[in-house]
């Protein structure tokens, strides 16, 4: 096999193989290497893809037991935990394969192994065979994030679990203690939550979902909260201690003050992820870190070293898989001589709880501290006549516009199909719409996107409620 590429990526996640296909599309040769011995990284074999079937399920499930009674359906409903994470890793495995086919149908290499940039143009790659060299003339660090690790408290997927033992847990557990209050704790809080377990969430900030616009968070955990999610905000782990009865987290204020112990058979640290660059072999060859660990780049993903770029969770910018494949593209074209480019004020983000929560563009906190004038319309989902028929009508719709010109700067929902509906606000953002032209334009009736129409109506005043 030829050692020898025009772009060699480092990670097989979602800025990774997409970095590598795209590459291959655009006619040059590339290689894409992988420790983990399945393509798709985190988000598809321990991440986004199988956290949405178990929330799928667990949805299904916790409907099929308390809700088909009103609309007139009686059933009689039973867990069947390994079937239902079968399924997960079933879909899993699909999917893996999938990246493989495109791989194979785009002429890229796929080696699995541990890679560590040895020269500027030059990949050592360990490999079960032995270390293969590989020269190339562009090398992509795409080689994601990590999860970032509470100080004092050794996960061991087992009684203390990160997202990975969340998610292959044997049974449902009684009691399921979450520390962070952010995307990946409350989508997981919410699958066990559903399946039976009693779940509290500790979180150091006094809100949850930070960066999230401050009246949909709000509105957000008072759902959480009817759910019978429990939350202790403005909190801190300080210890925790195995016993034979489970675990015992000793906490106390954020600022300091009295300890409690709060007892749990789970405990999910999940307060975020940090950027993995380590073994890379980056400081050999002088590629710079910010103060956070994430590689610096410039506008092109070019790092300070000629021929090295980086993508993905491993460089500034929200932790998103799309923001990944978005920028993956971009710089496989980039390489390839073509203009690459991401707009970087039009990238979603969805937690895919129920109701779900989806967000684009500047919340109006960020607009305050900017100084920018601003108009808000809003609509809620309990006036929206699909909404009534599915009987999900909780949450909202929040568009901002800029005050003079009308242009959409951000767009905030919670309610049913968030994720769905907010596409239609970002290719407004990506063509630089007013919200008159989402307010004038038609859509079926009866839908949930009339929410998002509604919603536009109401930044000029003349909102239609049912």
């Amino acid at each position: 096999m030829a050692d020898s590429f025009d772009v060699v990526v480092i990670g097989g996640g979602p800025g990774g193989y997409n970095a590598a296909i795209r590459a291959g599309q655009l006619g040059l040769s590339a290689a894409c290497i992988d420790k983990r011995g399945t393509f798709g990284g985190t988000c598809l074999n321990i991440g986004c893809i199988p956290s949405k079937a178990l929330l799928h399920a667990s949805e299904r499930f916790h409907e099929a037991s308390h809700d088909f009674a009103a609309l007139g359906i009686k059933a009689q409903v039973a867990l069947d935990l390994p079937a239902m994470m079968a399924r997960k890793d079933k879909v899993v495995g699909e999917l893996t394969k999938g990246v493989e086919f495109l791989f194979k149908k785009n002429k890229v290499e796929p080696i699995v192994g541990e890679a560590k940039i040895t020269a500027p143009g030059t990949v050592a790659v360990k490999t079960r065979d032995g270390t293969r060299t590989l020269s190339a003339k562009a090398i992509v660090i795409a080689t994601g994030s990590d999860v970032t690790r509470l100080p004092g408290v050794t996960i061991d997927e087992k009684q203390i679990v990160s997202s990975t033992g969340a998610l292959s847990l044997k049974e449902v557990p009684k009691r399921l203690l979450v520390v962070g209050a952010g995307v990946i704790g409350l989508e997981l809080g919410s699958v066990w939550r559903r399946l039976g377990a009693e779940v509290t969430v500790v979180e150091f900030l006094d809100r949850i979902t930070p960066g999230l616009d401050g009246e949909v968070a709000k509105a957000f955990q008072r759902i959480l909260a009817k759910q019978g999610f429990a939350f202790q905000l403005s909190t801190k782990v300080v210890g925790v201690e195995k016993g034979k009865g489970g675990l015992k987290v000793t906490v106390e204020p954020a600022e300091g003050g009295d300890r409690r112990v709060l007892e749990t058979d789970i405990l999910l640290v999940a307060i975020g992820r940090s950027p993995y660059t380590a073994n890379l072999g980056l400081e050999d060859v002088g590629v710079a870190l910010d103060k956070r660990g994430r590689v610096l780049t410039d506008g092109l993903y070019r790092t300070n070293v000629a021929g090295i770029y980086a993508i993905g969770d491993v460089r500034e910018g929200p932790m998103l898989a799309h923001k990944a494949e978005d920028e993956a593209v971009a710089v496989a074209e980039i390489i390839a001589g073509r203009a690459g480019h991401v707009n970087y004020d039009a990238i979603p983000s969805v937690v895919y709880t129920f109701p779900e929560v989806a967000s684009v563009g500047k919340t109006e906190e960020e607009l305050k501290a900017a100084g920018v004038a601003y108009k808000v319309g809003k609509f809620p989902f309990t006036a929206n006549a699909r909404a009534k028929t599915i009987a999900a009508t909780e949450g909202l719709v929040k568009i901002i516009a800029d005050a003079a010109t009308d242009k959409v700067l951000g767009c905030h929902i919670i309610g049913p199909e968030a994720g769905n509906l907010i596409a239609e606000v970002v290719l407004a953002l990506e063509f630089g719409a007013a919200s008159e032209d989402i307010a004038r334009t038609c859509h079926s009736h009866p839908t949930l996107t009339e929410a998002v129409r509604q919603a536009a109506m109401g930044v000029e005043g003349w909102t239609m409620q049912m």
